[in-house]
């Protein structure tokens, strides 16, 4: 058994099994039911990798149609949970909305009550459709613009596009889209995943796992790093002025957002096509500022520290091409992510049993009680 010392964060222990997805931070090798990353970037889409996360294997193209039906009848949401979100400060994070509206799809999904595997399996499916339905109706109705309904013909990154600007998308919006949904969609025991984990070995219902994955989430630590990068390239503005602004935030020990990463050694595999589809999304629009500003930045910072680009740091500059506000990048990643939370519920309930560690004690021992009055 693995063993570690107070505030290493359970970094290097081994937490669980699972046959999902596999990490190797030294190679920088990311593999999801044993399909490495780059195979899955170049050659799948996010419902046939969100088949694969679910189900285990590759679909055959008549799975992947059924499946893609699935997910189409099952996009849009209650009406009950629009009035929820219309209920919210007009200033409530988008992350707390999103939190707040899977919470209340618990309440009216139709499985609510009914946490057998098989009711949870039909949850995660519907989860998967409805995620991007939330997230664009978060921003909808906090932007006071009426819902756009999604359109059953389009693909789920294009549903998305389409669902959050009104307009749809262009081949290379709906291929950068759903390249990030695919790179996104699982990354091991990260810590949102491991929360879902903890949340259904208690027997929590599948909405309520995926709530605490959404709560941990919303933590700048995890999710909220590439709205952190997009800040910093405005901030700094053309690439002219990125060497001055790195030497000033290293001096004041300022923490520069998407460099480095808890797992990965090497490149983050995830940032090499990122960074591709940043550039190509650039040129497409005519406005290369935000890619070639990333790229100096980026140079600058490995020169500088030695630390390469992570996920966070390409998909800053993609997302905002694509025309998503940049206080909605991490709702993006969980439109993504969500696939990876329900399956790895779905695993941890095939199995269950209760994760429940235990803690070093650092306290005093052997302290006396004193009564109230003589304190």
């Amino acid at each position: 058994m693995s063993t570690v010392r107070p505030g290493t964060g359970l970094r290097n222990v081994v937490a669980g099994e699972s046959a999902i997805c596999f990490i190797d931070g030294e190679r920088g090798v990311l593999v999801y039911r044993g399909i490495d990353i780059h195979a899955l970037a170049e050659n799948s889409t996010f419902e046939e990798t969100a088949f694969l996360l679910h189900r285990g294997s590759l679909p055959t193209r008549a799975q992947l149609a059924s499946f893609s039906q699935e997910l189409a009848r099952a996009r849009p949401v209650p009406g009950a949970v629009v009035d929820v979100l219309r209920l919210l400060p007009a200033a409530t994070h988008p992350m707390t909305a999103l939190r707040t509206a899977v919470s209340a799809l618990g309440a009216v999904d139709p499985d609510a009550g009914d946490d057998s595997l098989a009711a949870s399996g039909r949850k995660a499916l519907r989860l998967v459709a409805q995620m991007g339905t939330v997230v664009a109706l978060v921003e909808r109705v906090r932007t006071g613009r009426p819902a756009v309904m999604p359109d059953p013909t389009l693909s789920h990154a294009a549903n998305f596009l389409y669902m959050i600007t009104g307009q749809r998308p262009s081949p290379s919006a709906e291929k950068a889209m759903d390249m990030a949904l695919v790179l996104h969609a699982d990354h091991e025991f990260n810590a949102s995943t491991f929360a879902a984990r903890v949340a259904a070995s208690t027997l929590a219902d599948m909405h309520g796992a995926i709530t605490a994955a959404l709560a941990t989430l919303k933590g700048p630590l995890h999710g909220g790093a590439n709205e952190a990068v997009m800040k910093t390239l405005e901030e700094i503005g053309t690439p002219e002025r990125a060497e001055g602004w790195v030497r000033d935030a290293l001096a004041a020990k300022k923490k520069i957002m998407g460099f480095g990463h808890a797992v990965y050694r090497t490149e983050d595999p995830r940032a090499t096509h990122l960074r591709r589809m940043s550039k190509q999304l650039g040129e497409a629009q005519g406005e290369r500022l935000w890619y070639d500003l990333s790229e100096r930045l980026e140079g600058i910072v490995r020169a500088q520290k030695n630390l390469n680009a992570n996920v966070d740091f390409y998909s800053a500059s993609v997302y905002h091409c694509l025309g998503i506000p940049t206080d909605l990048f991490t709702p993006v990643f969980a439109v993504s992510r969500i696939a990876g939370w329900t399956a790895h519920v779905l695993e941890q309930l095939t199995n269950n049993r209760l994760i429940r560690p235990e803690s070093e004690y650092t306290g005093p021992r052997d302290v006396a009680y004193v009564p109230i009055d003589r304190r």
